[in-house]
C-alpha cells in the first residue's frame, strides 16, 4: 500500500470517527448545574495554610431548595464564603456522566432578597419625592434598557457593527428618554440637539482615540470569555467603543437637559436681553456644573475600578510603565472622552437653546401682547 493511499485511509476513518469521538467526548464531559440550597448545619470549621495564607474551612451540610434534586441533602467542604445555619446561597453541583463522584461547592451566596429590597426602595423614592416626574423618569429609563437589551445587545451578537449599533441606540435613548421624561417642547429639543450633537463630535474623538491608542479590546476577563462564547465574531474594538459612548450618555443627558431649562428660565427673567446675553450667562451657570461633574465623573470611575488600582499601586514596573498597560491606558481614556464631552456639551446645548428659545419666547411674548391689546 503506498503512502497516499495510506492517508486517504486513515483521513476517511477520522472522518467517520469525528463524530462519534465528539459525541464520546461530550458523554464524558462533566455537568454543572447551580441549584438554591440552604445550610442546616456546620458541621466542622478549620483552616489551612495555601501560598502563607491561612483560609478557613468549614464542613456543611445543605439542603437543595430547587432544580432537579430539590428537597435532598448533601455535605461537602466549603472553602469559599464562610457560611452559617440558614444562610442561603447558590450551590454548584458537578455531576460525572458515566457516573463518577458528584462534587459540591459553594457558588455564590444568595444576593438577590438585598437586589430587590434595595430596587424596591429607590422605586418607592422616586414615586414619592419625585411625583410625576418621577414616574416619567422611571418609564424613561426602561425605555432605555428595552433599547439596549432588545436593540444593541443582540445587533452586536448577530455581527453588526458596535460602533454604528453605539451611535444609533445612544441618539434612540436621548430621543426617546427626554420627550418621555421632560414632554414635546422647544427646551426638550434643544437638550436632544445638544446631546446629539455633542455625541457624534465626542464619537468621532473616541473612535480616533481608541484606534490610536491600539487598543485590543482585551482589557477584562469578561472579554475574553465573550471571545470564546461567541467563537470570535465580536469586535472588541468596537465594543469598547460602544460603552464609552453608552457611558457618556448619563453625565451628558444631565447637563444638557439642565442647560437648556437654565436657557428657558433666563429668557423668562429677562425678558429684553438678548440672545449673546442669555449665551453668556448660560455658559456662567454650565462652568459650574462642569467643575461639579467632572470630578463626579472621574471618582465615579476611580472608585469602580479601586481593587485594580491598589493592585498596580503595589507593583514595582514604574508609573510610566504602568499607565501605559492597556488595562488602564483604557480606563484613562474613557475617563477623558466622558469629561471631554461632558465639557463640550455645556456650550453647544447652550448656543442651540440660546437660539431655539430665543424665538419661542419672542412668539409666546408676541401673542400674549395681542392677547392683552384685544
Amino acid at each position: 500500500m503506498t503512502l497516499r493511499k495510506a492517508s486517504v485511509i486513515i483521513g476517511l476513518l477520522w472522518v467517520i470517527a469525528l463524530p462519534s469521538l465528539s459525541y464520546a467526548q461530550a458523554l464524558t464531559t462533566p455537568t454543572d448545574t447551580y441549584e438554591k440550597a440552604q445550610v442546616t448545619a456546620v458541621v466542622s470549621t478549620s483552616t489551612e495554610n495555601v501560598s502563607g495564607i491561612t483560609e478557613p474551612v468549614q464542613t456543611i451540610a445543605v439542603q437543595i431548595l430547587d432544580g432537579a434534586q430539590k428537597g435532598t441533602s448533601a455535605t461537602f467542604d466549603n472553602d469559599y464564603i464562610q457560611l452559617n445555619v440558614g444562610d442561603v446561597f447558590y450551590l454548584r453541583h458537578e455531576t460525572d456522566p458515566l457516573g463518577g463522584p458528584e462534587y459540591y461547592s459553594v457558588a455564590d451566596p444568595y444576593r438577590l432578597n438585598v437586589i430587590f429590597g434595595l430596587a424596591g426602595l429607590f422605586l418607592l423614592l422616586v414615586v414619592v419625592f419625585g411625583g410625576r416626574q418621577g414616574v416619567r423618569g422611571l418609564a424613561s429609563l426602561v425605555g432605555s434598557l428595552v433599547l439596549i437589551l432588545y436593540v444593541l445587545l443582540p445587533g452586536i451578537l448577530h455581527g453588526y457593527s458596535p460602533v454604528w449599533m453605539a451611535i444609533g441606540v445612544s441618539s434612540l435613548i436621548i430621543i426617546v428618554g427626554s420627550y418621555i421624561t421632560h414632554g414635546f417642547n422647544r427646551t426638550t429639543s434643544a437638550a436632544v440637539l445638544g446631546m446629539i450633537g455633542t455625541v457624534l463630535i465626542t464619537g468621532a474623538l473616541g473612535y480616533w482615540a481608541v484606534h490610536a491608542a491600539q487598543l485590543s479590546g482585551y482589557n477584562t476577563e469578561e472579554a475574553t470569555y465573550l471571545i470564546f462564547n461567541t467563537n470570535g465574531k465580536i469586535d472588541l474594538v468596537g465594543l469598547l467603543f460602544g460603552g464609552i459612548m453608552i457611558g457618556l450618555l448619563g453625565v451628558l443627558y444631565d447637563i444638557a437637559i439642565g442647560q437648556a431649562v437654565a436657557i428657558e428660565e433666563l429668557f423668562r427673567a429677562g425678558t429684553n436681553w438678548t440672545r449673546l446675553q442669555v449665551y453668556r450667562r448660560g455658559i456662567r451657570i454650565g462652568r459650574e456644573h462642569i467643575g461639579a461633574l467632572v470630578n463626579t465623573l472621574a471618582i465615579a470611575y476611580v472608585g469602580a475600578s479601586l481593587p485594580l488600582l491598589l493592585l498596580l499601586y503595589t507593583n514595582t514596573e514604574g508609573w510610566a510603565f504602568t499607565i501605559n498597560s492597556e488595562i488602564i491606558s483604557t480606563e484613562i481614556i474613557r475617563i477623558l472622552i466622558g469629561s471631554i464631552g461632558l465639557v463640550l456639551g455645556v456650550p453647544i446645548t447652550t448656543l442651540i437653546a440660546s437660539y431655539m428659545l430665543s424665538a419661542g419666547m419672542k412668539s409666546s411674548s408676541t401673542g400674549e401682547s395681542h392677547g392683552h391689546h384685544h
